[in-house]
């Protein structure tokens, strides 16, 4: 008896769509730009993050010693940085060596230390943090605790490129955050719109099946399938579409010289977040197929 309800229910629901063959390619149809409007936010936002989480690795914090220090206090300064539990690992830069690497990389430039006499470039230590210690604002109070350091003339690292990088990440977040939200409502809407549609449109065999017993959970079941269809479907091609978007962009970038390597740096959506993102479809087919319930309902009411 319960399997042939359910066979019931769900014959009901396939026939609600293919009598609604119009209304229902277009409500999947808005339904998927408007995830594929959500989705385009979320894939910059997962990439920007991955992109700011590579380049944390590679930010390096120089630690410049005063001049003339004898090696004793060099070494105390050295003791004292590998001690320190933000610190991943660091490597001592003499004098020499800073002006050898200096000389090997601005070749052109070299000539202007030579007519100073005398090496003016500081030893330093080259610091890589943890990796619990690489936002902006950790890697702050680190350069602000290494500074206090005896024998420690100046904490340098590149602050603004990390403190622009992370704020970008921010308001992308946001952004998708407000444009998800009003997306979704949007796509509620619509699908609100398509039940309500085909609840008009068989409002006398509603009719006629209350007269004769069913039940009202009965009666909404086949239009609540409909409506998780509809989102069902809608964010499964906003899936699709967003794949050949992304995988077209990423040949475009492939193909331009001056983005070399840039293109395996992107990502798509990991196979748990396609997955996360057909079921709020469904859930939000399911709300709107609630509301045009609801609202029809108090119609009849």
């Amino acid at each position: 008896m319960l399997v042939r309800r359910l066979l019931y229910l769900l014959r009901e629901a396939v026939a609600n769509v293919l009598t609604n063959r119009t209304t229902t390619i277009v409500a999947v149809a808005t339904t998927a730009f408007t995830f594929a409007c959500v989705g385009v936010f979320l894939l910059l936002y997962v990439n920007l993050k991955a992109m700011a989480a590579s380049l944390e690795q590679d930010i390096q914090v120089m630690v410049y010693v005063q001049d003339d220090l004898p090696e004793s206090a060099r070494g105390e300064i050295e003791v004292q940085l590998r001690a320190d539990r933000a610190v991943r690992s660091l490597s001592y830069v003499s004098k020499e060596r800073a002006l050898a690497d200096f000389q090997a990389q601005f070749p052109s430039e070299s000539r202007l230390l030579q007519g100073l006499g005398q090496n003016p470039l500081p030893a330093s230590f080259v610091v890589t943090l943890a990796a619990d210690s690489r936002s902006a604002e950790a890697m702050r109070r680190w350069a602000t605790r290494a500074q206090l350091i005896p024998g420690v003339g100046q904490v340098q690292y590149n602050q603004e490129w990390v403190e622009a990088l992370a704020g970008i990440v921010r308001y992308i977040e946001v952004a998708a955050i407000i444009v998800g939200v009003i997306l979704s409502a949007a796509s509620v809407t619509i699908i609100a719109n398509t039940i309500r549609l085909a609840l008009y449109s068989r409002r006398e065999e509603i009719e006629i099946l209350g007269l004769i017993g069913a039940s009202t959970t009965f009666i909404r079941v086949p239009y609540l399938l409909e409506g998780a269809a509809l989102g069902l479907c809608g964010s499964a091609l906003s899936l699709v579409i967003l794949k050949a978007g992304f995988e077209l962009f990423r040949h475009e970038i492939h193909s331009a010289t001056r983005f070399l390597g840039v293109d395996a740096l992107l990502t798509f959506f990991s196979f748990e977040m396609c997955a996360v993102l057909v079921v709020v479809g469904l859930f939000l087919g399911c709300a709107g197929s609630f509301l045009s319930l609801l609202h029809f309902g108090e119609g009849r009411a």
